[in-house]
């Protein structure tokens, strides 16, 4: 068996940093589609030259080239366009860089894999960390060429990421290449061309703190009107004074309304983007905004009341209840979800399984435990090879959605997320739990006692259970009791008394002493858990 890691210790996920709300904009005239298009269409043309000068740059950009490009689109938008932009750009490039060196990292790991694999002999079995031998010679002289093609791959995305070259679509790529299989996506070249032209325009405008209604490019009043500051060649567009656009619809954020009216009657900064939707031939306006931290409670005090332990799966959430002292109350639960479908209905299925795991925690007034999962390095071609079934099943986990979603609902309602390591959980709930807690009426699955052994952790607690001792060495007859002694009490762990006078089966003067530290028996999980760490994951929230 190999060496068992570290497990990192349990945390307080913080709450969110920002809000983003948003509203269809309803009853638009053939005006104003006509101007949003337009206005659209010029300062996406202009984020498209900005972003092209960006990349051109490379590593060589710096705050006077960032000047130098503002001041180039001041003259074709205005100052606050030209900065929106440019910030835009920036972030868009910051983003490819950071797309680039996952690549890169993607690309060395499968280089290691492959060249580890080649290095064994034929057949040879793998490990749980390392995956073994190629099945036949025919595979093993496939993947010999497959690594020189990862090889190739991987210098040039070295040298790219050594000079600075970054590849960026505006619109997306995906998109991008569906213009070469219109038949196969069910397109029309009309069809193509309106979802094309709408990725590419660019209708967002950053807030800023002090300006009537906290952003002067596209202003929002608290009765809901929209107007939009025209860019200097489409001025003549404009129907109000001082070159503004004002729109026939009108907004009514639904969701946080009252918290955005709040930030506007006060001139604090708000963001907007407005986008269109093709499918639906709808517009739409989102409001973001950023919030101060979140206080998050300690994690002493979030372990007080006990914790709802959460198992991550590709199709549901197995939870159970815990108490205090990691014992199990009540019956799991399970909340499932489906991921088939378009993004919308996805989206809709993970809210709601939040949804009711939020309102059992509510209920209860505890704090929830989940796993700080990152399948990152798990999805890899090169360590799975055939195991098509079980890469497609991580890939679908909605981890990043979760995760997001947990974080921000969850702060709406008070209620706090502790983040545990998620090593071992499976297994050693399953080892431990699984059989004690089925019974004739109930069936636990694996999942089940996983998020037992999440909770636990959570807790502070080792995941397995109190094991009595043999009969022949039970002081209380043959009805030695297995439960989970408090987390605070006295002597619980220490070598029990020796209690003077005549009894039966007892071991002589001196020899009566037992385990006091369990740490030092054989035990199938060792305390790594409460060791200190050397390799921690990325945090996942």
């Amino acid at each position: 068996m190999g060496e068992l890691r570290g497990v990192v210790a349990p945390f307080v996920v913080p709450g969110p940093s920002g809000v983003a709300v948003r509203d269809r904009l309803k009853h638009l005239s053939a005006d104003d589609e006509n101007v949003l298009r337009l206005v659209g269409d010029h300062l996406g043309s202009l984020a498209s030259r900005d972003l092209k000068a960006r990349c051109a740059a490379g590593l060589d950009h710096d705050g006077d080239a960032w000047a130098e490009r503002k001041r180039l689109l001041t003259g074709q938008s205005s100052s606050r366009w030209a900065g929106s932009i440019t910030k835009a750009t920036h972030d868009q490039w910051a983003l490819a860089r950071r797309a680039q060196l996952a690549h890169l990292q993607g690309l060395q790991a499968g280089v290691r894999t492959v060249a580890h694999r080649l290095s064994l002999p034929l057949q040879e079995k793998g490990t749980k960390h390392a995956p073994g031998g190629y099945r036949n010679r025919r595979e093993w002289f496939a993947k010999r060429r497959r690594l020189h093609v990862l090889e190739d791959r991987l210098e040039a995305a070295q040298a790219d990421w050594r000079a600075g070259v970054v590849r960026v679509v505006r619109g997306g790529k995906r998109l991008l290449n569906t213009r070469h299989h219109l038949p196969a996506a069910h397109l029309t070249e009309a069809e193509w061309r309106a979802r094309w032209q709408a990725g590419r325009r660019f209708l967002a405008a950053d807030g800023e703190s002090g300006k009537r209604y906290g952003n002067e490019t596209i202003r929002v009043t608290p009765g809901g009107e929209v107007s939009i500051k025209l860019p200097a060649p489409l001025a003549y567009l404009a129907n109000a004074p001082h070159g503004r656009y004002v729109l026939a619809a009108r907004v009514a954020f639904a969701h946080r309304g009252e918290q955005w009216r709040d930030r506007i009657t006060t001139n604090r900064a708000v963001a907007y983007r407005i986008h269109h939707d093709v499918l639906r031939d709808r517009w739409y306006l989102t409001a973001s905004w950023t919030i101060p931290p979140v206080a998050t409670l300690p994690l002493a005090a979030a372990r007080a009341r006990g914790m709802v332990g959460v198992d991550t799966n590709a199709d549901h959430l197995a939870a159970w209840r815990l108490d205090a002292h990691g014992n199990p109350v009540g019956a799991p639960l399970r909340f499932r979800y489906d991921l088939s479908g378009t993004a919308g209905h996805r989206d809709a299925q993970v809210r709601h399984a939040l949804t009711r795991l939020l309102h059992v925690a509510q209920r209860h007034n505890l704090a929830i435990a989940i796993e700080d999962l990152d399948f990152a390095s798990e999805k890899t071609r090169e360590k799975h090879g055939r195991r098509k079934r079980f890469r497609k099943l991580i890939s679908g986990m909605p981890v990043s959605r979760l995760r997001a979603r947990l974080v921000s609902m969850a702060a709406e309602l008070g209620i706090t997320i502790v983040a545990v390591d998620p090593a071992y959980t499976s297994r050693w709930g399953a080892q431990h739990w699984q059989k004690p807690l089925t019974s004739k009426t109930r069936k636990t699955t694996r999942h089940d006692s996983a998020a037992v052994a999440v909770a636990r952790r959570a807790l502070g607690h080792r995941i397995r259970r109190r094991t009595a001792p043999p009969p022949a060495h039970q002081s209380d007859g043959q009805e030695h009791r297995t439960a989970q002694a408090g987390y605070g009490t006295r002597g619980g762990e220490e070598t029990r008394p020796r209690i003077p006078g005549p009894r039966t089966r007892s071991a002589g003067t001196g020899h009566g002493a037992n385990a006091g530290d369990q740490g030092t028996q054989h035990r199938s999980e060792c305390p790594a858990e409460h060791e200190s760490l050397q390799d921690s994951p990325p945090l996942s929230f």
